[in-house]
């Protein structure tokens, strides 16, 4: 089994209100070194595999079908981890407050 993880943005061409109001509420909170703001998706996908081919065109074809607008979006797979048992052994750091 694999995890692969996929950052799903607005290609630059495409304004981002969501970006922009997020960027004007941190400035009005104090924040004004933040100087722009792009929001996107982040999926995890999980896949019934012991091939890291086939994870990895698993996870393309679900970005290509689904999970993203090839018109609006671009998607990037920026890790495709074999599944362990605990999800904090992934390789991706949590943060938490």
């Amino acid at each position: 089994m694999y995890h692969a993880l996929v950052r799903i943005m607005l290609r630059p061409s495409i304004l981002d209100p969501q970006g922009q109001a997020v960027q004007r509420a941190l400035h009005a909170l104090g924040l004004p070194l933040v100087d722009g703001v792009r929001t996107g998706k982040f999926v995890e996908l999980t896949l019934n595999t012991d091939s890291a081919e086939e994870a990895q065109a698993a996870a393309v074809r679900a970005c290509e079908a689904l999970l993203a607008n090839p018109v609006t979006e671009n998607y990037e797979i920026v890790a495709l981890l074999p599944a362990t048992g605990d999800r904090s052994e992934s390789g991706v750091a949590a943060a938490t407050a």
